[in-house]
């Protein structure tokens, strides 16, 4: 028997005791002989920080990297240094993966949405699972790209959406699942994002870079541009297209999560777009977007269609069982029925309208997962997570398609998920794929 074997053998024996259910088996390979599970942090301040402590609960951290070493913000390089000091640390995460492919089970990816994926690819590649950050990817190519790539690869994959594992979405599932509120004839999902600028130009001349970071591995893939402090890096890069995807980026891959998981939705037909004039370089200050879908057995006719408002914008309680002077959460979800409206705020648990129908304590609840565990056991046993990539990845193409109808100026959009490809637009054809910079 083979040390490659030994080790699947003895983490699919270990993951019985973590009782954590996850969405469907795979045949997923381990990787080395070593007893405990060893991870690597890529991206380790702000939420990285979160996402690399999240798995440390359940693993080993041997290596970390990020590309600001003066650790200013929430976490960071330094702080790696004390909280780990027997892991190695790099600034290029492709040095790490070279020295480390070998040593590591699974790594997490906690970087500007821009390098989601070719982070992402190359360690699927190596053989080694992946914990990465919503929105999966910035283009719908790239989704597309990893979906494919994690399937082949056979690894333990999972996007930080954490909700999908939380109390809240996993009741509203099982509430819409089981017809309590009948067939759902409407979807509608809202943000209170951006919280950062967006519909703005870009600002003139350059900064000197501080010393402690590596611009030219913070742009990896994009196209380069001059350093303007407090600008891009190290949070306000997601109204920029070359870096993030947005309000609608940020939050739709919490927020649609469970519209699309409960009502077992495929790919949208159609999206068209409100909002401002397309600007050169960012996204929408606020925005509507509408979302066609095929019907399914959970939904009312032969299509279900969806809205998504940001920036202040609110969906209407009109037609649906939410009183009218409910007021309406920063970030929620409401899947109108036809015997009941479900409501829920983002990290919230639902509630259901008319109240004095669907009491609270009548509703079914469902218990939260560790989001981190379960794709640590995902490791372990030999099974797909439950926001592994063959359902985060086609969740964020559905998602990215409102990005990319926010950058074009048209009607609706008809969206051709077979082919990837919009069938009466080039210009919105132009953002399914893009280019990364020379040498990346």
């Amino acid at each position: 028997m083979s040390l490659r074997t030994s080790r699947r053998d003895f983490l699919k024996t270990s993951a019985a005791g973590l009782a954590l259910p996850l969405a469907a088996p795979s045949l997923l390979s381990a990787r080395s002989p070593n007893e405990v599970v060893r991870v690597a942090g890529i991206g380790v301040g702000g939420k990285g920080w979160t996402d690399v402590n999240g798995a440390a609960k359940h693993a080993e951290v041997i290596a970390y990297c990020d590309v600001e070493t003066k650790g200013t913000r929430r976490g960071g390089f330094g702080n790696a240094a004390k909280t780990w000091p027997d892991a190695k640390g790099y600034t290029d995460y492709r040095k790490l993966l070279d020295a480390h492919a070998k040593d590591l089970d699974g790594i997490t990816v906690s970087t500007p949405d821009h390098m989601h994926a070719p982070i992402t690819l190359a360690a699927m590649e190596r053989g080694l699972a992946v914990y990465t950050q919503k929105p999966l990817t910035r283009t719908i190519h790239e989704a597309r790209t990893l979906t494919q790539a994690a399937a082949k690869a056979k690894v333990s994959t999972q996007m930080g959406n954490q909700n999908h594992s939380g109390s809240g979405y996993r009741s509203v599932v099982e509430i819409v699942r089981s017809g309590l509120v009948g067939k759902i004839k409407t979807a509608h999902t809202w943000s209170n994002r951006p919280i950062w600028p967006q519909g703005i130009e870009r600002p003139a001349g350059s900064d000197p870079v501080p010393e402690s970071l590596d611009w030219d591995l913070w742009l990896g893939v994009a196209n380069d541009r001059p350093y303007k402090a407090n600008v891009y890096a190290p949070f306000k890069w997601r109204g920029w297209y070359d870096f993030g995807a947005g309000a609608l980026g940020d939050m739709g891959c919490h927020i649609i999560d469970p519209v699309v998981w409960a009502l077992e939705l495929g790919p949208p037909t159609g999206v068209s777009y409100e909002g401002p004039e397309p600007m050169p370089e960012t996204f929408p200050e606020w925005e509507v977007l509408t979302y066609r879908f095929p019907g399914t057995e959970h939904t009312t006719g032969d299509e279900l269609v969806m809205t998504w408002s940001d920036g202040g914008k609110l969906p209407s309680t009109e037609g649906s069982h939410v009183p009218a002077d409910v007021k309406l959460p920063a970030n929620g979800v409401m899947l109108v029925g036809e015997k009941g409206t479900v409501l829920c705020q983002h990290v919230r648990s639902p509630q259901v309208y008319p109240l004095e129908k669907f009491p609270e304590k009548d509703l079914p609840k469902v218990d939260g997962l560790d989001h981190y565990g379960v794709w640590i056991n995902g490791i372990r046993a030999g099974e797909e997570p439950n926001s592994g990539f063959s359902y985060s990845g086609p969740l964020t193409e559905t998602v990215l398609l409102g990005v990319v109808a926010s950058r074009v100026e048209a009607d609706e959009l008809l969206w051709d998920a077979e082919n990837l490809r919009f069938t009466n637009s080039e210009a919105a054809n132009a953002f399914v794929k893009e280019e990364y910079r020379t040498g990346w």
